[in-house]
């Protein structure tokens, strides 16, 4: 899929020393296992939440339930809030979210394809990108999972792109 987008964080993240967690709904898992599949990854990701359940998004990474009743699961703020709620539960210096209407239904009034990616880090607040995806539930999914490692990558503290010129020569 976009292992180099995976390898690109965890490698900056270890360059920094830092550590990545994940909470995830509509990708159930696929963040995580795009992670792990990179040898090393144990030195920075901590582990992930599958929060499918809208309840689950409360009681385990504390995304307020006045909020998820009032506007959903699928929101903005719920992803901000995820990704802060796990860097927290599991103790990392990033935390990365996805949450989104894979289909084949709309979801809280929301249209197949509407997904919000979330993340989080040490210094000041969640960064949310939505998303308007088209195509098959597979594909809804797997491009939710390249949008929130582009995020992560843009979000780092040196941009992985700029580092690999530097040690390449070019400018």
């Amino acid at each position: 899929m976009n292992g180099s987008a995976a390898a690109d964080v965890l490698h900056s993240m270890a360059a920094h020393g830092n550590t990545l967690a994940v909470a995830e709904s509509l990708t159930g898992g696929l963040v995580a296992a795009e992670l792990t599949a990179v040898p090393g990854a144990s030195a920075v990701f901590r582990g992930g939440v599958t929060a499918y359940a809208t309840e689950l998004k409360h009681a385990l990474l504390g995304v307020d339930a006045a909020l998820l009743a009032e506007r959903g699961a699928v929101d903005a703020e719920v992803a901000e809030r995820m990704a802060g709620g796990v860097r927290r539960l599991l103790g990392a210096d990033w935390g990365a979210a996805t949450t989104g209407v894979a289909g084949p239904e709309p979801q809280d009034g929301r249209p197949v394809g509407t997904v919000y990616v979330a993340v989080a880090g040490p210094a000041g607040p969640a960064r949310v990108r939505r998303l308007d995806l088209s195509g098959d539930r597979e594909t809804i999914r797997r491009g939710s999972v390249r949008a929130v490692l582009e995020l992560l990558r843009e979000e780092l503290p040196e941009n992985v792109r700029t580092q690999n010129t530097e040690q390449r020569g070019g400018n």
